[in-house]
C-alpha cells in the first residue's frame, strides 16, 4: 500500500502511535505498582493481625507462669533435673567400674577366686585379695592382667610367691 501523507502528516503518526504505546505502557507498569502496593499492605495487615494474636498468648503464658502453684512446679522440675543430672554421673563412673570388674573377671582363671576389691578413684589404684589353689594359676593370672588393656603398675608383693599351694594373695595395679 502507498502512503500519500504529507512527510509532516506522517511524522506526527508516528509521534501520535509513541505517545499511545508510552501511555499503554504507563498504565500497565502503574496498575502493576498499585497491585503490587495493595499485596504488599495486606500482607503486612496479616503479619501484624498474626503479631497481635502471638502477643496476647505470650501475654496469657506469662500470666500463667505467675501463679504459685506453677512456680511451685517449676521449683520442683529444677530441684528434679538436679537430682537426675547427679544420678546420671553417678551411673556413668559406675559404667567405668562395670567395664573394670569385667576386664579383671575375665583375666581370673579357674579355681582362684577373688576375696575383697579395693579402689582408690582419686589415685586409680584398684587393689585385689583373693585365693589360688596354685602357683601356676597365680602366675597364669599375673600373665592374664599383665595382657588386659588399660591396667599399669601391676604388684604383686614378694612373700606371694615363697608358698606352692593354698596361696592367699594381693595384688595392686593401677587404671
Amino acid at each position: 500500500m502507498i502512503n500519500l501523507l504529507p512527510p509532516e502528516h506522517k511524522e506526527e503518526l508516528k509521534e501520535e502511535e509513541s505517545l499511545k504505546l508510552a501511555l499503554t505502557l504507563g498504565i500497565i507498569i502503574l496498575a502493576f505498582l498499585v497491585s503490587l502496593i495493595l499485596i504488599l499492605f495486606s500482607i503486612k495487615i496479616s503479619l501484624l493481625a498474626d503479631l497481635d494474636v502471638q502477643e496476647s498468648y505470650i501475654e496469657q503464658e506469662q500470666e500463667r507462669l505467675k501463679i504459685p502453684e506453677m512456680q511451685e512446679l517449676r521449683a520442683k522440675i529444677q530441684e528434679n533435673n538436679l537430682i537426675l543430672s547427679k544420678l546420671e554421673a553417678f551411673y556413668q563412673d559406675q559404667s567405668d567400674l562395670i567395664l573394670l570388674l569385667e576386664k579383671i573377671s575375665r583375666a581370673f582363671p579357674e579355681k582362684i577366686y577373688l576375696t575383697s576389691f579395693n579402689l582408690k578413684s582419686q589415685t586409680s589404684q584398684v587393689s585385689l585379695t583373693g585365693f589360688s589353689p596354685t602357683c601356676e594359676m597365680l602366675l597364669q593370672f599375673k600373665g592374664n592382667l599383665e595382657k588386659t588393656e588399660g591396667l599399669k603398675e601391676i604388684v604383686f608383693p614378694s612373700d606371694t610367691w615363697f608358698q606352692d599351694t593354698n596361696i592367699n594373695f594381693l595384688v595392686s595395679f593401677k587404671i
